[in-house]
């Protein structure tokens, strides 16, 4: 057969034009169905709450505060306050430079956003949290004055000297507390295990911050909404009093039955603590037992705000979280008549203690120098009788103050009181407003393993360094002072002013009103 010529028809021409055919419908046809679809594909918009687990579920609600936080760890002189406000605020900056950047492009874009339609509504936590974001950054501004005296006027006491971290940035924190500080009470509970503590012992300390913020005159809001924490009421001295089965040795179970039926209750009837899973909550005792208490329920043990006599981190005491609380021992409830001492000249015992055989840390102070019989440093199980505890703390010049059963002892305000130096012997407490105060200013600390070198400590304390010490022991005094009504800077406020900034070092989230 001849080849075909090219001038020819082509053969099976009905074939070719099938398959072209079949490449176009095979091609654009896709095509143009895609084209048609790609507008209405695009990232879905997050539904107003969708599962998570339970970790994911927390952190989406609150910014918890770091384990390493300078302002919350140890009261070291070697770290100004301003280096740890500094860094106590940096920690947190993602969550305070967030809040405010996203208020300003808020303000730029509500005229297109009113064109629009639509309407951006603030829930009442967010206007707190975006006005908690501006406080962090006041106390910021205020850390970076190094003076020694507060710049900021006040008519009733203005902080100064090396008693304080940062006299400005403390001074600044507190007067925005007065301002925006509010606490809510939870209503839920009945006396005498709610709303209701003693006001004399050794336990005087939980009993009148309880019956203070139950008076409504200080800090309490009625309205929950716009509350910044909120108080569970219950005192554990009085769980302890009523539900403490001796019988059965330190068995605490119907204590911690108490606290978690609490929580649930107020957890079902009301919003704020599923909210934050406790984390803007706080919980107060000065009983030893008050750690073991909390730790029932995981959340108020592990999130809460704690404020705690036995300020103990080695029992999970967290200083970024936990506030620690001054025990003071009103023997007869009376606050009157507590207060000075002798000058320095009129001190001849240099170091002097008087107290039972409590703890490991007495009994080495007790093993080491009880019998010694020396004149310079008096202790001693028991007073001889006719010597009186109070004129013996008042001639002497430094009250050593060791931890008993647990970290806390009253002895510390005792000295204080007095306007002895305090000398602190304790491992792992965190004494009482350290992220304000430079206890090493004024008191000596003294590890356990140098009881036996105490005289050679005191006795290595210059006269020069004594009589200043002495002097800011007397100026420290107003933040420890028990008034029956509360001053400003006492110790009420000083106590508020702990969880004040504990509750800034966290910031929580609305996730229905997102």
């Amino acid at each position: 057969m001849a080849p075909p010529k090219y001038d020819d028809p082509p053969l099976h021409p009905p074939s070719f034009w099938f398959s072209s055919l079949n490449l176009v419908l095979l091609v654009v046809v896709p095509l143009l169905v895609f084209l048609l679809l790609v507008p209405t594909l695009g990232p879905q918009q997050p539904s107003s709450f969708y599962p998570l687990s339970l970790a994911s579920y927390h952190s989406s609600l609150v910014q918890e505060p770091t384990s390493d936080n300078p302002i919350f760890n140890g009261f070291s002189a070697d770290s100004s306050f301003l280096e740890a406000e500094t860094d106590y605020f940096a920690s947190n900056m993602p969550f305070s430079d967030a809040t405010i950047e996203k208020e300003m492009p808020q303000l730029d874009m509500s005229k297109n956003m009113e064109s629009e339609g639509i309407v951006k509504r603030n829930s009442k936590l967010e206007r707190i949290e975006a006005n908690l974001a501006r406080v962090r950054s006041f106390i910021k501004e205020a850390a970076l004055v190094r003076n020694l005296t507060s710049i900021h006027q006040d008519p009733d006491y203005v902080p100064q000297g090396p008693i304080y971290r940062n006299a400005n940035a403390f001074h600044r924190s507190y007067l925005e507390m007065e301002k925006v500080f509010k606490i809510y009470v939870y209503k839920e509970g009945e006396p005498p295990l709610f709303h209701n503590g003693p006001c004399r012992s050794i336990y005087s300390s939980e009993g009148r911050f309880i019956h203070e913020l139950e008076k409504g005159k200080f800090y309490t809001t009625q309205d929950p909404d716009e509350a910044l924490v909120y108080f569970l009421p219950f005192s554990v001295v009085m769980l302890v009093h009523y539900l403490y089965e001796p019988a059965k040795t330190f068995n605490t179970d119907a204590i911690g039955r108490a606290v978690v039926d609490y929580v649930d209750v107020i957890a079902g009837k009301h919003p704020y603590w599923n909210r934050s899973l406790g984390a803007d909550h706080f919980m107060l005792s000065c009983h030893d037992w008050g750690p073991r208490a909390s730790s029932y329920v995981p959340h108020l043990f592990h999130k809460s705000i704690r404020v705690l006599c036995n300020a103990n981190t080695s029992e999970g005491f967290k200083p970024s979280k936990d506030a620690s609380f001054p025990e003071i021992n009103l023997l007869t409830g009376e606050v009157e008549g507590l207060l000075g001492g002798p000058s320095p000249s009129r001190r001849s015992i240099l170091a002097f203690f008087a107290g039972r055989l409590h703890g490991y840390i007495r009994y080495l102070l007790l093993n080491e120098w009880k019998d010694k019989r020396d004149t310079d440093i008096q202790v001693f199980d028991q007073l001889p009788r006719g010597v009186s505890y109070t004129s013996k703390l008042m001639s002497s010049r430094f009250c050593l103050c060791p931890s008993g059963y647990e970290v806390a002892s009253p002895r510390i305000v005792e000295a204080i009181y007095a306007e002895c130096v305090p000398v602190l012997i304790s491992d792992n407490y965190v004494p009482p407003f350290s992220d304000v105060l430079n206890w090493k200013a004024f008191s000596i600390q003294v590890s356990v393993k140098d009881i036996p070198n105490i005289k050679r400590i005191l006795m290595g304390v210059s006269q020069r360094q004594y009589l200043r010490m002495q002097r800011r022991v007397k100026q420290v005094q107003r933040h420890f002072v028990v008034n029956a009504t509360p001053k400003r800077y006492d110790v009420f406020h000083m106590i508020n002013h702990s969880i004040w900034l504990r509750r800034l070092n966290i910031h929580v989230r609305d996730l229905d009103a997102s």
